[in-house]
């Protein structure tokens, strides 16, 4: 909203900076940082006030992990709504809005409206089960086939949504993805990505400090692929318009470090499925839309290792009766093998600064 700006320079002449998409991305990271900062303290009252505590799973369910999360039992959740409030409002502020800025906040929107109604069934009927598996998967297809209507029928997008990009490769190797395909596709991506951030969601900080890295490597991503003289040195897709996901990204980060402040060990609020899905969906369809899917393998290590250590205790469970880990996602593994949960969290976090250099080297490895 304020971008536009920009064209009153005649009358203002610094306004004209207002053009620059790094100008605007440090102001979307600093406004989401102060909205969400000053607005965190009320919300966490409100929360509490409305008794949205997380459900936690009994002892005869978790054993021993019950009795390490006994002191969490009283954390409000839902914590979501202060992210979703400074990532958008500081997105309205300061991002120009084109069809890649307007799908990003359509998918988190979208996806954020699914968690809170996971969250409210939750703290309303006092378990942990929530929306049904059917119902979510229903609803992230549903936000992937109106995010390709979107994409498609508009003439910046429709062609190159269809393009797939893989790191290391200096060409697309599908030049024109066919339908199924490119929703099967996207789906995939969404549903990773947002599932993933889920899973990670379990010790205080760590789901939010993981997406911290991730974001600012997509910030970069973005940046680059919406620059012509960067991408064509750096050899990757030229996409018209997509550098304004950059402040997206930033509001991100900002809302990020605004929600960790509340948010690190010992937790004042939690993020619940009303962040978690939500920002995980934000990356998927960011990391879609600059031709960086793949690399979100390496950028969210952490989320694909959380996500693969449920998948293999299931599968070693079903197949052998034995269990691989102690506990899934990983991260309890190591809470069950006595590691204090600030050390887990910092130990993931270091991890994940490793995961996200290395998915923005593959830049320049072509």
């Amino acid at each position: 909203m304020l971008s536009y700006l920009a064209e009153y320079e005649e009358v203002f002449g610094p306004l004209r900076l207002l053009r620059f998409i790094t100008l605007r991305a440090i102001l979307a990271a600093g406004t989401a940082l102060f909205i969400g900062y000053v607005l965190g303290p009320w919300v966490i009252a409100k929360l509490r006030q409305l008794s949205f505590q997380q459900s936690f799973r009994d002892k005869s369910e978790v054993g021993k992990l019950a009795d390490l999360h006994s002191g969490k039992k009283n954390t409000p959740t839902m914590g979501g709504v202060l992210i979703c409030v400074s990532l958008t409002t500081s997105v309205l502020l300061w991002a120009q809005f084109n069809v890649w800025t307007l799908t990003a906040m359509f998918v988190y929107l979208s996806l954020t409206m699914l968690g809170f109604l996971d969250d409210f069934l939750k703290v309303s009927k006092k378990n942990s089960k929530g929306v049904s598996s059917r119902m979510k998967l229903a609803w992230q297809g549903g936000t992937a086939v109106l995010t390709l209507v979107i994409l498609l029928t508009h003439p910046q997008s429709a062609s190159e949504v269809r393009e797939l990009w893989v790191p290391f490769v200096k060409e697309p190797v599908i030049q024109q993805m066919p339908l199924w395909f490119l929703f099967g596709f996207l789906l995939l991506v969404l549903l990773g990505s947002s599932n993933g951030m889920n899973l990670t969601d379990g010790v205080d900080g760590l789901a939010i400090g993981c997406s911290l890295s991730v974001a600012l490597v997509y910030a970069i991503m973005a940046y680059t692929t919406g620059n012509v003289i960067f991408s064509d040195y750096l050899l990757i897709s030229y996409v018209s318009g997509v550098g304004e996901l950059t402040v997206v990204c930033s509001a991100l980060v900002g809302a990020s470090l605004a929600f960790l402040w509340f948010n690190c060990h010992p937790a004042e609020v939690f993020m619940g499925d009303t962040g978690s899905l939500a920002l995980g969906g934000l990356v998927g369809i960011i990391a879609f839309m600059v031709h960086q899917p793949f690399t979100l393998i390496i950028v969210g290590g952490i989320f694909v290792m959380e996500t693969m250590s449920v998948i293999m205790q299931v599968a070693s469970y079903k197949l052998r009766g034995k269990r691989i880990f102690r506990m899934a996602p990983i991260h309890h593994h190591f809470e069950l093998k006595g590691w204090p949960e600030s050390k887990v969290v910092i130990r993931f976090w270091i991890l994940s600064l490793i995961f996200a250099i290395a998915g923005l080297g593959t830049l320049k490895l072509r």
